[in-house]
């Protein structure tokens, strides 16, 4: 992947959603001709934008550009015994995975 995928991996997120690009631009106070415009690689959104969309959709930025495929989980509203028990439980899919 590399930047220039940005529009694609947004369109993919936006579907993901079953988003219109008129909602997501409403959600995100964006124009919908924006995000047609991101989504097609005729533009690129500023460092606000991109972490807007980012947080909008749980991932990173490095996601969106492309450079990496992690994804975020918000925690902000556990309790720190929650997000312990989170990670034990992204620990065991983990391991999980890499044994099949």
């Amino acid at each position: 992947m590399n930047i220039c995928d940005f529009g694609t991996i947004l369109k993919h997120l936006r579907k993901g959603r079953n988003l219109t690009q008129q909602s997501l631009g409403n959600d995100l106070g964006l124009s919908k001709a924006v995000v047609s415009k991101y989504e097609n690689g005729l533009g690129y959104p500023t460092f606000d934008v991109l972490v807007k969309i980012a947080s909008y959709f749980g991932v990173t930025t490095d996601y969106l550009l492309g450079v990496s495929n992690g994804k975020t989980v918000d925690v902000s509203n556990l309790t720190d015994s929650q997000i312990d028990a989170v990670h034990r439980l992204i620990s065991e899919f983990n391991k999980s995975n890499k044994n099949k």
